[in-house]
């Protein structure tokens, strides 16, 4: 990937670095270039993005920044159906031709063993997605508005002496997928984002920090009060502060901290995972039962409130709605082509763009199955507190995520903010950590408290879990 910077004010329309992208016209020419040199089979992935982003510190400009950025991935596949790939920025006749004659160079030392073929479904009709292009604010507008931003939070509380954490920022990109057999995929998109994490000291107790991220189309549309009132909230709540006693304790995980979780544990439905014998799925694990019999896990990329949600895959397959989990039984896995074509299916729309196409979802949807009819509603984490002698601890977000998750083996051990719960009060956790097996934690959800987030991975409810490892400092 090429990319260059600048830092310019300007207010250029985000969309003019995207203008070039003709895919039909695109097409076309790698079709003769490719016939003049012997290629009978070949695909296209590119992508370009125009961004803007700037970071404040106590009222003054401490980054603006302006990104160009480009990609083009080239496979071709040789007569004994080796693949070869190259990788370029260059989109004029010369850099195509060049990227069309690496790709075929490298094809001669492919791995036999790892041949993708082209996605059965990659000119198979794609879904319609509501996806409203939005106009550049320009970059003076973006940090007008972030000035503003910070200023409100450091006045929300005496203890909010920084936000050190912050950045607003809006982009423009656009996708192509193409291959030789006729695939023409298409599409553009603009969003926008604001993070605000605020650190609050008070004297003689420790900083204590968090925040919020708000994410939409445009800059303009972009809830921005509410990640104010979001981020002083959740910092606020943090300055009281205690130990917890290390032990075994009802978890209340917030619909962030679930939806990391199983994120984190993504390979039990990556059917890439499961071939490279790192999940802990297997082949025959479908129709096995993971979890209580209320949860139901989806992915799905194409809900409406995905910002960003991808109408087609790195092979050119359609996005759809997947059932990964109902009733707690496994019943689908994520595949690219590849893995499709080895398990007999069709593929999910879930893959990357490679000589061994990579597998990950796209927006998850947790909550109880319909049919189960339970799981859900009646769930009050003050009132549990007031029954149980321990309490309950409430997780608001989890860290260190990619050191503490032995996703192969079902194991995490990680740090959390959160509360302790008892007798119907809450007080902020100093420090601990929260151990356990997916596994068992799949096996042990109490039920779900409150109406489903809508939260930039997805969907989902406040997760109650029983008998939780927690270790703290008291």
């Amino acid at each position: 990937m090429v990319s260059s910077e600048a830092n310019r004010a300007d207010g250029v329309d985000l969309n003019e670095a995207n203008q070039s992208l003709d895919a039909p016209r695109l097409q076309q020419r790698l079709s003769a270039m490719a016939r003049e040199a012997g290629i009978r089979q070949w695909d296209l992935g590119a992508a370009c993005s125009s961004d803007r982003s700037v970071q404040v510190d106590r009222g003054e400009p401490k980054q603006l920044k302006a990104a160009q950025r480009s990609s083009i991935t080239v496979r071709v596949w040789n007569d004994a159906n080796r693949i070869g790939i190259t990788s370029t920025s260059d989109l004029s006749e010369a850099g195509l031709a060049r990227a069309l004659e690496g790709a075929k160079a490298a094809s001669n030392f492919g791995n036999p063993e790892e041949t993708p073929a082209f996605s059965p479904l990659a000119t198979a009709p794609l879904p319609q997605l509501d996806q409203p292009l939005s106009e550049s604010l320009g970059i003076l507008n973006l940090l007008a508005t972030l000035k503003e931003a910070e200023a409100d939070l450091l006045g929300r509380h005496p203890a909010i002496a920084t936000v050190p954490y912050n950045g607003l920022a809006e982009r423009s990109s656009e996708r192509i997928y193409l291959n030789s057999e006729g695939a023409c995929r298409q599409q553009r998109l603009t969003s926008a984002s604001v993070y605000l994490y605020a650190r609050a000291e008070e004297t003689g107790r420790k900083p204590r920090s968090s925040g919020a991220v708000r994410l939409a189309y445009g800059a303009s549309d972009l809830d921005v009060a509410g990640c104010i009132q979001e981020a002083a909230e959740r910092t606020i709540a943090h300055l009281d502060y205690g130990p917890i006693t290390t032990g075994r304790y009802l978890c209340v995980f917030s619909p962030e901290a679930f939806l990391d979780l199983i994120g984190a544990f993504s390979s039990l439905f990556n059917a890439r995972a499961v071939l490279d014998g790192v999940s802990l799925s297997r082949r025959e694990s479908i129709g096995e039962s993971l979890a209580v019999p209320f949860l139901s896990i989806h992915d799905n990329g194409l809900h409406p409130d995905n910002i960003g949600a991808s109408t087609f895959d790195g092979e050119g397959t359609p996005t759809r709605r997947l059932s990964l989990l109902e009733g707690g039984v496994l019943t689908h896995f994520l595949h690219s082509e590849a893995t499709a074509r080895a398990f007999g299916v069709e593929p999910t729309g879930h893959a990357g763009m490679g000589a061994k196409a990579s597998v990950g979802p796209n927006w998850f949807e947790v909550g109880a199955s319909p049919e189960s009819g339970g799981g859900a509603g009646g769930l009050d984490r003050f009132l549990a507190s007031r029954n149980g002698a321990e309490g309950v601890v409430l997780i608001d977000s989890l860290s260190a995520l990619h050191a503490g998750v032995k996703a192969s083996q079902g194991s995490f051990s990680l740090p959390f903010d959160g509360w302790w719960i008892r007798n119907g009060e809450q007080r902020s956790i100093e420090a601990a950590t929260v151990a356990g097996d997916i596994r068992t934690v799949l096996k042990s959800l109490l039920g779900f408290e409150g109406e489903a987030k809508i939260t930039p991975d997805g969907l989902c409810p406040w997760v109650w879990v029983e008998g939780l490892a927690v270790t703290g400092d008291a």
